[in-house]
């Protein structure tokens, strides 16, 4: 049956709801949540099932506690097959509803999806932009704003390979981290966090030279309405292999001992033989 599923006051620790399926009989499920303050609301749809699709929307209460045609639509998000969805939103204090619905035509959908209110960077880790493995330099822009607070951006490196990342072309306050989802639940935990840059106002921001991993970066709102570019400058070094191994003279024996090897601390005894008396 379709989930209706009253989460109550939504904060910054992340709410889960993992393995839900959706069919063509229960085509929708919804999630009721309040803020008592103005925040960011972040949703993540992950996991959708191979083959299939599902899209995410969010829904302000008109101020009857149900949730019907009355609602006020706020922000969507329907990306093709089982692409991630997430919305990002700066929102005032009241309830809202978050309502997966399941795109796919024939078969049963499966997803996860996790919901959370920050103040500043989202602790959800939806892969928006998914880069890959970085082999090359890489530029990309896009916009933040009250309705789109955090752009994630996905990629990996392997070993010996470096990059630096920059923020630039601002017009309003934004800033960037980096993070290793080491336990690869798509939240960012406690000490997954491995940089950040937060300068002031249009300042350009930088992190460099992470090594070896999987990584999400996060380009994040402070203020305002900016355009940005995010540009990283990858380089890699070669592993130095010789040519050849140097050749060694060959160890040469040391000269026999003149005599019997003996303990310097033991002093030798007299030969007795049997059948005399001294």
């Amino acid at each position: 049956m379709t989930v209706y599923d009253d989460i109550g006051v939504l904060s910054a620790t992340p709410v889960t709801r993992n393995d839900y399926n959706l069919n063509e009989f229960d085509s929708t499920d919804v999630f009721e949540f309040r803020i008592n303050s103005t925040s960011n609301i972040n949703l993540s749809l992950t996991d959708i099932s191979a083959g299939d699709d599902a899209d995410l929307r969010l829904y302000r209460d008109n101020g009857n506690g149900l949730f019907d045609t009355g609602d006020q639509l706020v922000a969507s998000s329907a990306r093709g097959s089982n692409a991630d969805d997430s919305l990002n939103r700066r929102a005032d204090a009241g309830t809202y509803f978050a309502e997966v619905r399941r795109f796919s035509t024939s078969g049963d959908v499966s997803y996860d999806l996790a919901l959370s209110a920050t103040s500043g960077f989202s602790n959800l880790l939806p892969r928006e932009f998914e880069l890959g493995d970085l082999s090359a330099d890489v530029t990309r822009s896009g916009t933040i704003s009250d309705t789109n607070t955090t752009d994630t951006y996905q990629f990996s490196l392997g070993i010996l390979e470096r990059v630096n990342i920059t923020l630039s072309g601002l017009q309003s306050d934004a800033d960037i981290r980096l993070i290793e989802d080491k336990n690869n639940n798509r939240i960012v935990d406690a000490g997954e966090e491995i940089a950040s840059s937060t300068k002031g106002g249009t300042t350009s921001d930088v992190i460099s030279n992470p090594g070896l991993g999987n990584y999400f970066l996060q380009v994040n709102q402070y203020s305002g309405q900016t355009d940005y570019t995010l540009t990283f400058d990858y380089s890699s070094q070669s592993l130095i292999i010789p040519q050849s191994i140097p050749s060694f003279p060959p160890i040469v024996d040391p000269e026999p001992w003149p005599g019997p090897l003996q303990n310097p601390l033991v002093t030798p005894s007299p030969l007795v033989t049997p059948g005399l008396a001294f």
